[in-house]
């Protein structure tokens, strides 16, 4: 299966200190993929870098061009909500990629809003400030937003943090259209249950690349006690490139009084 994007042996670091340690493979096209992991694994960092936000220190992203536009979900704490806009300019940011700040919006493009806007469940909310909902209401907001981008690769980074079960459930809905339509979805996630559940790839990462491939063999006992363990073994006065063999010498360490 041909690729949406490649990295070759990345390695990112903050302040000479690993965040992605010589990371490699593939996201292949049209794929449904959780990334997961440790607090502090390089998930966050995995998308900002394939964004182009974070310089890689080594290695390279390779967005293949099969993969088409691209579409990026941050996490809500990234997002300033306090800017005067409503719930109906922020959706038309959608369309800023292909009509720029200053391009003209067209009624269609008004109607196509108001469409989205009913297709994740906010039909009625178009004159409403961005500042006045609630989270859930403000992610389905920018679920909206994306479905106007129209993109062939989506990257979303903890879609279903603080939102309520049932914004979560109407969310997963469109992921999996979104799938089916055989678009690339890379979500970063926390509720491995739910993984299981909707996503049929798994990256899991502790820095570097624990496992990656079907989740349902991604994610069993001995990888996400390998992934906790090599998290607990990183040192972060370490010199640069010094966590394999720290996790190493810490995974030997356990295994010897087990």
């Amino acid at each position: 299966m041909s690729a949406a994007i490649s990295l070759e042996n990345l390695t990112v670091t903050y302040r000479r200190h690993p965040a992605l340690h010589h990371v490699s493979g593939e996201f292949a096209l049209g794929s449904m993929t959780a990334i997961v992991g440790p607090n502090g694994a390089g998930k966050s960092t995995l998308l900002k870098t394939i964004m182009g936000q974070v310089t890689c220190n080594s290695g390279r992203v390779i967005q293949h061009p099969e993969a088409g536009r691209i579409a990026y979900l941050p996490q809500q704490a990234e997002i300033d909500r306090s800017f005067p806009i409503s719930v109906r300019d922020c959706v038309l940011l959608g369309y800023w990629g292909r009509v720029g700040l200053f391009g003209n919006i067209s009624k269609a493009m008004v109607e196509r809003a108001e469409q989205a806007l009913a297709a994740v469940g906010l039909a009625g909310f178009s004159a409403r400030s961005v500042a006045s909902l609630s989270v859930g209401q403000f992610q389905r907001v920018l679920f909206a937003r994306i479905l106007l981008q129209d993109a062939r690769l989506i990257l979303l980074d903890e879609p279903f943090s603080a939102v309520d079960t049932k914004t979560t459930d109407d969310l997963l809905h469109i992921i999996r259209s979104w799938h089916a339509e055989q678009r690339t979805v890379i979500a970063v996630l926390h509720d491995y249950d739910q993984v299981r559940r909707s996503f049929p790839q798994t990256l899991l990462l502790a820095r570097n690349v624990v496992a990656w491939g079907a989740t349902e063999q991604v994610l069993n006992h001995d990888n996400l006690h390998r992934a906790r363990t090599m998290s607990e073994a990183v040192d972060e006065h370490a010199p640069l490139c010094a966590i394999d063999e720290a996790a190493l010498k810490h995974i030997a360490a356990h295994r010897e009084h087990t």
